[in-house]
């Protein structure tokens, strides 16, 4: 269970500033008058105790209150530019900022969760005992920001006044993160009391780059104390492990959803987005994919985008589940970004209008961002994450040097989207009636299958395996991906399993709103399925069929064929979709490679989940039953088909 409050507050402990009376007169000291009156406009004490003793710990030069004015945030964005963290391009408000070459991606070694002598975390974390974790922050934070500039901004992870949003202030010495969560994130420094008071609590994140050189790296760390929901970065820059408002906030949104509000309330790894179906009518999905796994691109393949990689999900009084997202922009993958596959982005990226903060893509002679996958032809030359390139240079290892890094960022606002939708910022959220799950599976699950119950829709999440993507440092394989929030969920699995059984289960959801639960597969190969290429089976563009097969079965507008694994689509409706959707040619041929059984792949993966889960601690029974009968029923039809049972077949044998 997780021990809220209990042991020492560490950011406390290290300032020495316990009483509201000292941290006051300590800000007192040390901000100008100006800033002064801005934080004495914050009433609630214990937001100046945190603010007071992360000043003391880290010692900053100056310190800047972010009010969100637009005064407040030029400043940040031109002290980017004169220290460097952030460099103009050819188009307006546009800027290329770069990572070491060593931090490219999250530092899930140097990761860790504070705990308690006797507290449980995720079997897939490490984990840090407090009195450890006191020393390291002491010896590596005090006077961290020494000679630099301390930002303080207060947000809202969520639209303000929605019932599942969460406050959270970032302290950080970088502009360049001030900056992003400028645009990633909704700046209440005017509502903050409101918003504290309204949810019960606050997010506190601090970070220093320190002196951002590869040899500090080692020492880079990214501390969570899910005790007293403070996260600390330092010694790295790279957003996924300084922008603690994102991935460090979200693992404090699951702690509190599942030890909370359990059953009630999810904080999940998930894009949402609209999809017009017949008549008119929006359907709202959610959709749980790993990062660098095509969140972005299905997030954009409906017509109403809400948001592309956090959700927070709810039951609302009338039974229906109810989502937000805690953003309001995207830190979006650009690799394999094209005209062909994202045309809106594209729109965004490549014409005057939007701010954008490019980071780890190649820069050319004419300060324009180019990427590997953008459909372009690249330049000869240019400056990219590891410095001066040329078309064919070759790095340390002897491999060349790609034009830019597979973790290749574009931070831009929600609003600068043609597909944005105003219901982003409704407290209400948006009425969701599909929930998907997908990964990067190469050879086993077809392209899209709805669960039979909403148990086996929970399976569905508990069961992602995914190729390891360039947004983790250090991360190689195939390997699983419960519910795509596994690195993200701070305690126990069975824990985090129990919380989405009750919630997909609980009497609160109206009979009528009950979601689709279903798994998308993008990644299947020619190769896995009889051919030489090991090309995908398909187009980025399918997503938008597989969505709006979706949508119609969340009305019953569609039947489908009952298997083992759950319901696949049947080939006429396809047919029509592929053609009315995208004018495309759906032929019966690449039909029978979409959606037969492998039987012997599933059964594997299957096995490969059993394994797994048998070794951890207080996993539900349901997920074995299910599990098992899968298995039962799919050796079953091997018995009578053999090891690969077309459409056609699995038609008859239902």
């Amino acid at each position: 269970m997780l021990q809220k409050n209990k042991g020492i507050d560490i950011i406390i402990e290290i300032g020495g500033l316990k009483e509201y009376q000292a941290a006051n007169k300590y800000l007192e000291s040390v901000l100008t008058d100006e800033h002064l009156a801005r934080i004495q406009k914050v009433k609630n004490t214990d937001i100046i105790i945190k603010i007071a003793n992360a000043i003391a710990m880290c010692e900053p030069e100056d310190i800047f209150i972010n009010t969100g004015s637009e005064e407040d945030r030029r400043f940040i964005r031109e002290l980017s530019l004169e220290k460097g963290e952030e460099a103009p391009l050819a188009m307006s408000r546009h800027t290329i900022h770069f990572d070491l070459p060593e931090e490219q991606g999250r530092i899930i070694d140097r990761t860790y969760y504070i705990a308690n002598k006797d507290e449980k975390i995720s079997s897939l974390a490490n984990r840090m005992d407090r009195v450890d974790a006191i020393a390291e922050v002491r010896d590596k934070m005090v006077r961290i920001m020494k000679g630099k500039t301390m930002i303080i901004g207060f947000y809202v992870r969520g639209p303000i006044g929605s019932p599942v949003s969460n406050p959270a202030l970032e302290i950080t010495s970088s502009s360049y993160v001030s900056h992003s969560a400028e645009i990633l994130y909704r700046n209440a420094y005017h509502a903050f009391d409101q918003e504290v008071e309204r949810s019960g609590h606050f997010f506190v994140n601090v970070h220093s780059e320190g002196l951002n050189r590869p040899e500090d790296l080692p020492n880079a760390r990214v501390f969570m104390d899910r005790s007293f929901r403070t996260t600390f970065s330092f010694n790295c820059t790279y957003a996924g492990n300084t922008l603690l408002l994102k991935k460090g906030n979200h693992r404090f949104a699951v702690d509190k959803a599942v030890y909370e509000n359990m059953g009630d309330e999810l904080s999940e790894h998930m894009f949402i987005t609209g999809i017009e179906g017949p008549g008119g009518r929006v359907t709202w999905c959610t959709g749980a994919a790993p990062s660098g796994c095509g969140k972005t691109t299905t997030a954009m393949a409906g017509h109403l985008f809400v948001g592309d990689d956090l959700a927070q999900l709810w039951i609302a009084d009338d039974g229906s589940i109810r989502s937000i997202n805690p953003e309001c922009g995207i830190f979006g993958i650009v690799e394999d970004v094209n005209w062909e596959g994202d045309p809106q982005l594209m729109k965004v990226l490549r014409h005057e209008g939007a701010e954008v903060i490019w980071s780890n893509v190649l820069i050319d002679d004419h300060r324009v961002p180019h990427w590997a996958g953008n459909g372009e032809k690249p330049p000869e030359k240019g400056i990219n994450f590891q410095g001066d390139w040329f078309k064919g240079k070759i790095g340390s290892n002897n491999n060349p040097i790609p034009m830019s890094h597979p973790n290749s960022r574009c931070t831009v606002s929600s609003t600068a989207l043609a597909n944005y939708s105003d219901f982003a910022e409704d407290s209400a959220g948006v009425q969701t009636r599909i929930i998907t799950y997908s990964g990067r599976d190469s050879n086993t699950m077809p392209p899209v299958w709805a669960a039979k119950s909403a148990d086996e829709g929970v399976v569905i999440g508990a069961t992602i395996v995914s190729a390891a993507t360039a947004t983790e440092v250090g991360a190689t394989g195939v390997k699983r991906a419960p519910w795509a929030n596994a690195p993200f969920i701070p305690g126990a699995l069975g824990d985090y399993m129990n919380a989405q059984f009750q919630f997909f289960n609980n009497p609160k959801i109206a009979e009528d709103k009950q979601p689709v639960m279903a798994g998308l597969n993008y990644f299947l190969t020619h190769e896995a399925r009889g051919g030489t290429s090991k090309k995908l089976l398909g187009e980025k563009k399918d997503v938008k069929v597989w969505l709006a097969w979706l949508e119609r079965k969340a009305y019953k507008d569609v039947a489908s064929i009952e298997t083992p694994i759950g319901e696949l689509p049947l080939f006429d409706d396809l047919k029509s979709l592929f053609k009315s959707i995208i004018d495309k040619t759906y032929p019966m041929d690449l039909y029978n490679q979409h959606f037969s059984l492998y039987i012997d792949n599933i059964v594997s993966r299957i096995d490969l989940q059993l394994d797994a889960y048998s070794k951890e601690e207080k996993i539900p029974e349901r997920l074995f039953t299910i599990l098992r009968e899968q298995r039962k029923g799919l050796l079953l039809l091997r018995k009578t088909y053999g090891p690969v049972v077309s459409p056609n077949l699995l038609l008859e044998a239902h």
